[in-house]
């Protein structure tokens, strides 16, 4: 069996991504699923950080056209994803797998405040870490929290993991002519506007030249594949 070439990954996971389709929620069959598969990479010796979002069950814009601000908005949304993110760690621990929850935003009686020392401390002992609440600032979505996270716990590579199975030159939805990209630069991400992560994720990560991997959580496998270096996705790199 191929091992894996990566020794430490940050996992990203959209709200979205969590949710039965159009019903909002939370699916708990298909967070099962794909937890079997990060068991599986973490019992390899993979370790494994993971940022989830929250637009699930709350996004900060959704309050806009109600009468609430952009800052509420947004620590609303933060706390989805700690929502999500005690869900995943529950799952999680069901399975076996030593986990903990990390919060940008302080909150003891439910989860540990996100330390760096800490975050590492714990995945060197093989604990499966998850980051709720962002970066803890309003303006900031969880795809910076991701980079920022990847960068500091020293993961060699951001998985992207979403519904689509990686990066085309138009919504393929949309456009059923689009083509997907194997792999692509950061630079051609933010001259395309090609929308995989808001800007400010892919520019910190150009900077630190941390690699970004986009694909289809809903494949079964795909996590497996992924820190085997399988070509599955796309691939963002380089200038």
């Amino acid at each position: 069996m191929p091992r894996p070439v990566y020794k430490r990954i940050l996992l990203k996971l959209s709200g979205e991504a969590l949710e039965k389709e159009g019903q909002g929620g939370i699916d708990f069959a298909f967070v099962g699923r794909f937890c079997d598969e990060i068991v599986e990479v973490a019992q390899l010796g993979v370790s494994v950080g993971l940022v989830v979002g929250g637009g699930n069950i709350f996004r900060g814009t959704q309050g806009l056209d109600t009468g609430i601000d952009q800052p509420t908005g947004d620590y609303m949304g933060m706390l989805a994803t700690v929502i999500n993110a005690l869900a995943i760690q529950a799952v999680l621990e069901n399975k076996g797998m030593a986990t903990r929850v990390l919060t940008a935003i302080e909150m003891p009686p439910v989860a540990e405040p996100y330390i760096r020392r800490r975050a590492v401390r714990h995945l060197e002992k093989g604990r499966v870490v998850i980051f709720g609440a962002g970066t803890g600032n309003p303006f900031f979505t969880t795809d910076t929290a991701a980079a920022l996270r990847a960068n500091e716990i020293g993961a060699e590579i951001l998985f992207k993991a979403t519904k689509v199975d990686g990066i085309y030159d138009a919504d393929p939805v949309k456009h059923k002519d689009a083509t997907r990209y194997d792999e692509v630069t950061y630079t051609t991400v933010l001259a395309k506007n090609l929308r995989v992560m808001d800007a400010t994720a892919i520019s910190m990560c150009r900077e630190s030249k941390l690699p970004i991997l986009v694909f289809n959580l809903t494949q079964p496998g795909s996590i497996l594949r992924a820190c085997r270096g399988e070509k599955i996705g796309t691939m963002v790199k380089g200038d």
